[in-house]
């Protein structure tokens, strides 16, 4: 198979679904507005540089989920996704899927966004491979820990090695878009990397290495 590989958020999406969600969670009383928002905040500056210390970071996000059970957090991510994700939604981003599918390429999402957030996003846009960053859950409930490795800068490439082991597939003729500097590993490893509506310091890699950039803003 030929591997289509994208980013999700700020990517195919016009905005970021895992900082949205902090948003949501404060916007139902579920967590202290103006302290998760101030946090939120700082952590998604933190990623915007580079700097992200993504367990910390993925902690914030789960620990308000470990008071819920699962059907209760389904009922939550349904209005989320009505009222946060939706709108997100690109109808270019939409094009290029169908143009990967049109060639008979198997698309994959790869993200550092949560599962428990991912899963439902990449169903929308009708993609059934996803990497992402995986929740504890222990006899059924979300524990607010990491399982295994985040899918995030190198341990996305960590990731997608193992899902190509397990698959006995190859990165051979992979395209891999994306629209920050966190992915420059995964780019550097595929033989098509295309950057999308970039951060300024991946849009100086990509002028530097004279890999193609597009936007899918509508």
């Amino acid at each position: 198979m030929t591997l289509a590989i994208f980013d999700l958020d700020n990517t195919l999406l016009n905005g970021d679904s895992d900082h949205a969600w902090g948003v949501f969670l404060a916007a139902q009383g579920i967590v202290d507005a103006d302290a998760h928002r101030k946090t939120n905040d700082r952590f998604y500056q933190d990623y915007l540089n580079g700097e992200l210390d993504v367990f910390r970071y993925q902690r914030f996000v789960l620990e308000p989920l470990a008071q819920f059970s699962m059907d209760e957090l389904h009922a939550m991510r349904e209005r989320f996704m009505a009222n946060h994700v939706q709108p997100m939604l690109q109808t270019k981003a939409a094009e290029l899927l169908q143009h990967h599918r049109s060639q008979g390429h198997t698309l994959m999402i790869i993200t550092a966004t949560n599962h428990f957030i991912t899963r439902p996003i990449a169903d929308l846009l009708g993609i059934e491979h996803l990497i992402a960053t995986n929740p504890e859950v222990v006899n059924g409930r979300i524990t607010g820990e990491v399982s295994g490795t985040p899918s995030f800068q190198g341990g996305k490439v960590t990731r997608l090695k193992q899902w190509l082991s397990e698959n006995d597939e190859t990165l051979d003729g992979a395209w891999f878009y994306s629209d920050s500097i966190n992915d420059a590993p995964l780019l550097e490893q595929v033989a098509n990397p295309v950057v999308v509506d970039p951060d300024s310091r991946l849009e100086a890699m990509a002028r530097e290495r004279g890999w193609p950039v597009m936007s899918l803003r509508d």
